[in-house]
């Protein structure tokens, strides 16, 4: 499980400042994300800093279905920040990869999980998480 922390946030009128640390407890890993901006009204702008979780063997198996329902050829190069929808699927198809994902896995996706999957590692993280909550 992964634990993160901000270690400092100051908001002053003409200047924000965000730091993140996030470290991943059972790999030991660390990411660092510091960001300032000046201004008399700061635009704050988020993106995500994520720790990838999923097994390597979860993400070759994503990836393979995301293979065989978009009839993507071989030589497509599919990595886990793929957007399904870089790969031309609409609405349609990821539901179709969340029923394969399903079938192979052996569980079910919630409708509100579902709609938050957009890439290959979203798709491996939810389905590591569903399948240590089975076990």
């Amino acid at each position: 499980m992964a634990a993160v922390s901000a270690t400092c946030v100051r908001f002053r009128t003409s200047t924000v400042e965000l730091s993140i640390r996030a470290s991943n407890q059972i790999t030991g890993k660390s990411a660092s994300l510091g960001w300032t901006r000046t201004g008399v009204f700061p635009c704050i702008r988020t993106s995500r800093l994520q720790i990838c979780a999923a097994k390597a063997e979860t993400v070759e198996k994503v990836k393979e279905i995301v293979r065989k329902q978009l009839a993507l050829s071989p030589e497509t190069k599919l990595t886990p920040q793929t957007k399904f929808t870089e790969l031309g699927a609409d609405s349609l198809d990821t539901v179709e990869i969340v029923m394969g994902l399903e079938e192979e896995f052996n569980i079910s996706v919630e409708e509100e999980n579902s709609e938050n999957i957009t890439t290959i590692q979203e798709a491996a993280d939810l389905i590591d998480k569903l399948c240590d909550k089975k076990a």
